[in-house]
């Protein structure tokens, strides 16, 4: 059990990457961080498909963004948050009677009545849920192996491993992205990059981050290429005068793209030269495409991720002119670390997350593309169901949504956990929280992403180089693949 196989990334990863940071050289690499890229096994492709991977960073408070809503539940769940009488809000519980515009039908209801709805805000997302393009994955988060609440307070590491650093922001996104804490070089995003680059004929675009740097997206071979809400990153020297001289601009460019006899002075200039002409081809490319943006402009407050996503749509949408069938795609929203003002920050966040999910679907649909574009949340870490007073704090386990027209939608994945705060050791009726109402994962990121990863392609032994931690999960209760993908 360990969190990277040596002999498939250590040295090798070493080798390639620091050949290929040989040859990007010291200059220009905030313009497009581009490298030197060699041949990859991979999938047969063909057909488009997609992966648009949306964090929430700080950690989202999973208790008010799917909660619980039959009574009894409710009822607990309220108890535990501070709410008011007569299922009112209070604390930082929502009211029932709030939820009911976004209770969730799904196709095959929940054991012993259990009913769920989302935040007040996210009236969007419940009815890409209700109408089955959209669902929910209960209780996932980043683990090694299955592992018991008791096992978790064992003190037998060995026997019993956890994921590094939990309830620590920066390692715990990197846990999510990279099975690895902070100061990981490669993510699982990434790695299905490097299978992918085959596939597509401008490789430069299988991974692409809308957020700037992320190692989700960052492979042995594939590395990030970053676009903002506006479109291709220029060269500022190449592109504009440079001290207010069309003379020096263009001797810089001479310098940065002429032929050199020096093998490293050449392969620096050669990378160069691939990123002016990434740019100018994605810049014409996305000319013809503004039609995507229709989806997007009923927003009445500005939205950062939604300005994201809208370029994911135009992207997706010049996929044939610049050469694409497999695409990984990554963009972010921050704010979710709410020891205080949960009810006010968060209602303000799910509103942002439901629209721009909901435009994108409706982007995509319109591009007749939705069943080749599956979008799925990710975060730091859940939080505590037990309130700070104001808020709650870092957490475990979370509820995740996938939206996207081959997700087997209208249904929940994984198991409801009971609504309590687990302080008991000895309470065999509560597996799954660990003090404070922190959920124990009974799915781990590993199941979640193989999953994704299947349908977009990947098979067999190169899930291996993926997903390190994945053989670990292969039983009735661990599944390989959670079926929420058709």
């Amino acid at each position: 059990m360990h969190f990277i196989q040596p002999d498939l990334h250590t040295r090798r990863a070493f080798l390639r990457r620091a050949g290929q940071l040989a040859f990007t050289g010291a200059a220009l690499p905030t313009a497009l961080n581009l490298a030197a890229m060699a041949d990859a096994a991979a999938f047969n492709a063909t057909d488009y498909k997609a992966l648009v991977c949306v964090f929430l960073n700080g950690g989202n408070d999973y208790a008010n963004t799917v909660v619980n809503y039959d009574t009894a539940s409710y009822d607990q769940y309220s108890a535990i948050r501070g709410g008011g009488a007569n299922r009112t809000a209070g604390g930082v519980a929502l009211a029932q009677a709030a939820l009911t515009p976004t209770v969730l039908n799904p196709t095959v209801a929940l054991p012993g009545g259990k009913q769920y709805a989302l935040h007040p805000a996210m009236t969007g997302l419940a009815g890409l849920f209700n109408s089955g393009v959209a669902a929910v994955q209960l209780n996932v988060g980043p683990l090694v192996a299955p592992v018991t609440r008791q096992q978790y307070h064992s003190s037998n590491r060995v026997a019993y491993p956890l994921p590094p650093k939990l309830f620590s922001h920066n390692d715990q996104q990197s846990v999510w992205q990279s099975s690895q804490p902070e100061g990981a070089t490669t993510g699982w995003g990434g790695h299905i990059g490097d299978l992918a680059l085959s596939a597509n004929t401008n490789r430069v675009l299988t991974c692409v981050s809308v957020t700037g740097n992320t190692v989700f997206l960052s492979g042995d071979q594939a590395l990030s290429y970053q676009v903002s809400t506006n479109g291709a990153v220029k060269i500022s020297a190449v592109n504009n005068n440079v001290y207010n001289s069309a003379a020096v601009r263009a001797a810089i460019t001479s310098l940065a793209l002429q032929t050199r006899t020096h093998v490293l002075e050449n392969e620096y200039n050669l990378v160069t030269a691939r990123a002016v002409g990434a740019e100018s081809a994605l810049t014409s490319a996305l000319a013809a495409f503004p039609a995507t943006d229709a989806p997007f402009n009923a927003f009445p407050t500005a939205n950062g991720l939604a300005d994201q996503l809208r370029m994911v749509a135009r992207l997706i949408a010049a996929r044939a002119q610049l050469g694409n069938q497999r695409q990984v795609f990554f963009v972010s929203i921050g704010g979710f670390d709410l020891h205080d003002n949960l009810i006010g920050g968060q209602a303000t966040l799910m509103d942002r997350v439901s629209s721009a999910l909901t435009a994108f679907y409706n982007a995509t649909a319109a591009l007749n593309v939705a069943d080749k574009v599956t979008t799925f949340t990710a975060s730091d870490f859940g939080r505590t169901l037990s309130s700070n007073g104001d808020g709650s704090d870092h957490g475990w386990g979370s509820h995740h949504f996938l939206v996207g027209g081959a997700v087997r939608g209208k249904a929940f994945y994984g198991k409801a956990p009971p609504v309590s705060v687990g302080n008991s050791t000895t309470d065999s009726n509560d597996q799954w929280h660990v003090g404070q109402g922190r959920l124990l994962p009974s799915t781990s990121v590993d199941q979640y992403a193989g999953t994704l990863a299947t349908w977009f392609g990947v098979q067999g032994a190169e899930m291996n180089g993926i997903l390190p931690n994945l053989d670990n999960f292969n039983s009735a209760d661990y599944p390989t693949n959670l079926g929420f993908m058709l």
